[in-house]
Formats: C-alpha cells, structure tokens, sequence
C-alpha cells in the first residue's frame, strides 16, 4: 500500500447531481477528506412566494423529477394544515397507496441501476445485461410496474396533476385498481429474484459500522412513509410541526446544500433509518427480506441502506395489494371537494424514498403564499455522509488509491442522495 493517496472524484456518477470526493493522505496521515456539493443553487422557497394555495404542488413538484409524488404530498399536507382543511379517508388512502409507487419505483431504480453494477464490479448497468439478463429484465419489469401504477393514481408517471388541496381532481376506476392489483400480485416472485440476485453478490458490500443517530417518521401501528411524528433512534420524539428544532439547519464551507443536526454532529435519514425505527411494524414480506440479508433493527452499516430498500419494495406491494383490497370493499366514491380555507401557517412530513422530507408554508388573507421552508432528505444526509468518510477513509485506506475511491463511491451512492434537490440555499455577501 502506498502511503500518498490523492483522489479527486469531480461529479461523481450514478448518483442524482453533482458531488465531489476529495482526499490526501501523506505519509499515512490524512491531511484532507471532503464530501463537497458544488452544484448551483435553487430557490424554490422564493418560486411560492406570491403564489396562490392551489398551485403549491405544482410548482414544488419540479424540485425533483424521481421524488416528485413526495413533494406534491407533502405540499399539499403543509397547505391544508395551513388552512385547516381536512380530507377524507379514502383521499388519505389513495395517496398512501400513490406515495408506495413512487417507493417502488425508486428503490428499483436505485438498486438495479446505481447500486448493482459496484456489486457486480461493472462501470454501469449496461453491461450486465448481457452478463445478467434475466436480472435486468426483472429489474426493467419492476420499474415499469410501479411507473404504471404511479401513472394511474398520479396522472403520469412524474410531477402529478391529480392532486389537489382537500382530495383529488381524479380518481382511479375500480378497474383501474383491480388490474394494478393483479400486477403487484404478478410482481412479487419477479421482486424476490431481484433480491436473489442482490443477494448473491451481498459479500460485496463493504464491512463498515459508525454509530449513528437515524431519524424518521414513526407510527405505532404502521410502518411510518405518511403520517407519525419525528423520531430519533436515540429516544427523542418530535411532533413534524417543530421539525425546524429537529433540522436545525447550518451552512458549511464545502456545499452550497446546507447540513443539518440534531442530538449529536450529524444524523441519517432513509430505508435504513426507517426501518431502525420501525422495524416491527414491517410487512411479513418486507421481514423476510430483511432476514435473508441479515438486517436487524439497530444495524450502523450505512451500505445495508440498499438493502433496506429491497425489504420496503417488499412492503410497499404487499401492502398496497391490502390497501386496494380495503378500497374495493369500501367502494369508490366521487368525491367533491369543498373547502372553505382561512389563513394560516403549516406544516407536513413525509418519508420520500431517500428519507423525512419537511415542508412548511404560511397564507395571508388572500390565501397567497407569504413563506415556505423546505428541507430535503439530502440535506439531512450530507453531514453524515462526512462523519462517515473520516471513519472510512482510515480504516480502508490500506485498499490503495483505487479501493479507497471505489469504496467512498460506493458509500455516497448507498445513500441514494438527490444532490440537486438538496441545493436551495446561496450565502451572499453584499460588498459595499
């Protein structure tokens, strides 16, 4: 092993946006280890200012193009709570079952595309298909399960346009729902050969622990994506409307994304946060995915997040094929949607697939947005991110050069980060 490392990764790839890896080790010693966001800024919380109630959702679904059924429900939760509009039950089940789409849809993606190929020791996805077919196609089936199953509840595939503040301007048909309870059915044995698949090359996920603090959302009775209040797996609880406390959101030097801490220097939040946190509450599909692996509660391996994800692709169909089950018995109903808002300000959480989203608004009279505050799974992640590499980095850089940035690659890309999103913050210094 040498003892100079100097590895530069400029916009690392498989990854959403733009990241760079930056390390110099001289003579042994660690001079410089750096997780940097370089990417430029957005400014979404400026775009809904000025801008009425109703078309929250619409704007901020454009923060991301993979997570954007998440902002859209998570919007539309902060404006009612902002205007104290209640919705029904079924509305509340026909999101939970659209919000388990886009889980499906990107854990897949994540998993096959992004996270396989560094198990399979592949530079992309591309080559395994010849070298894996069968796993690529049943990767390809699965993604195009959940984008179809997401265009029905959704509207499309991305950036939904059936929601509305109080229910929906669409509802899917019984039909509808009963062929796409068909489909999950079809798709189980196609998941659990993706999680064959993945198992088979596990030994190659990195044998690496730090003792973190995950946050998420939590819920007694369920495995929490929608509703529940904040919780740390270091004990602490917090309701979502004082996420701010829990966030506590600071800028640093190396990203123009913003960090954020809580109980300690850093926290995670993700498939691997929520299922230290709930864990329990875990379909019995999800749970024997998990047992396959080896994921128990508790578990500091930041690459079993993949994993993770895998167990929650399990729920969330199996899950879904006993919500529509409740829908059908219960019975559709066209529902019109009367709201008579007042003022206010609001607040909402949401599990997206790479973890807690917070969003919050506030209305004047007018019902015209005058605030919003958002923070992103991403922004939770990047402090921890950084915490983890100065662990890492001395424990493997006995790989060399090309094993220790093989390794930090592959730790960013467990995190299933959406950098860009995470971006919506610039620090300007007026000179005079």
């Amino acid at each position: 092993m040498s003892e100079n490392i100097n590895i530069k990764v400029k916009h690392l790839t498989r990854v959403e946006g733009h990241g760079n890896i930056v390390v110099n080790i001289k003579d042994g010693t660690v001079e410089k280890c750096q997780w940097q966001v370089p990417e430029a800024p957005r400014f979404f919380e400026a775009m809904v200012r000025g801008r009425d109630y109703d078309d929250i959702q619409t704007i901020v679904s454009r923060i991301c193009g993979i997570c954007s059924i998440s902002h859209s429900l998570v919007a539309t939760k902060a404006v009612e709570d902002a205007l104290s509009i209640k919705v029904s039950e079924q509305t509340d089940d026909l999101r939970l079952l659209m919000h388990f789409s886009e889980q499906l849809q990107s854990h897949v993606l994540h998993v096959g595309y992004l996270v396989a190929p560094d198990l399979f020791s592949a530079p992309s996805v591309v080559p395994l298909v010849a070298a894996a077919p069968d796993a690529v196609l049943a990767i390809i089936k699965a993604h195009r399960v959940a984008n179809e199953w997401s265009e029905i509840l959704a509207g499309r595939i991305t950036h939904p346009i059936t929601i509305i503040p109080g229910g929906f301007s669409q509802i899917p048909t019984e039909a509808q729902l009963r062929q796409l309870q068909d489909n999950l059915k079809n798709l189980v044995d196609t998941l659990l050969a993706i999680v064959d698949v993945v198992l088979s090359v596990a030994g190659n996920l990195p044998a690496f622990e730090r003792d973190t603090e995950y946050v998420s959302l939590a819920q007694k009775n369920n495995y929490a994506f929608y509703h529940g209040d904040i919780q740390s797996t270091d004990g602490k609880t917090m309701p979502v409307k004082n996420w701010e406390k829990v966030a506590n959101e600071y800028v640093v030097e190396q990203s123009t994304a913003k960090w954020t801490k809580w109980n300690r220097q850093s926290y995670a939040t993700g498939a691997l946060a929520r299922f230290n946190n709930n864990a329990e509450q875990i379909s019995p599909l999800g749970k024997a995915v998990a047992e396959k692996f080896g994921l128990v509660k508790g578990c500091c391996n930041p690459y079993m997040n993949s994993v993770a994800q895998l167990a929650e692709a399990a729920h969330v169909t199996e899950k879904a094929i006993e919500l529509i089950d409740k829908l059908l018995t219960k019975g559709l109903k066209t529902e019109k949607v009367k709201i008579n808002p007042k003022p206010g300000r609001g607040h909402a959480a949401v599990e997206a697939p790479r973890g807690i989203l917070f969003h919050s608004y506030e209305f004047d009279k007018d019902l015209k947005c005058t605030w919003g505050n958002m923070c992103i799974p991403t922004n939770q992640n990047h402090a921890n991110m950084q915490l983890d590499f100065e662990k890492l980095v001395p424990e493997f850089m006995h790989l060399g050069e090309d094993g220790l940035r093989q390794t930090m690659e592959m730790l960013i890309r467990s995190y299933d980060p959406c950098i860009s999103c995470s971006t919506h913050f610039l620090n300007v210094e007026f000179v005079r």
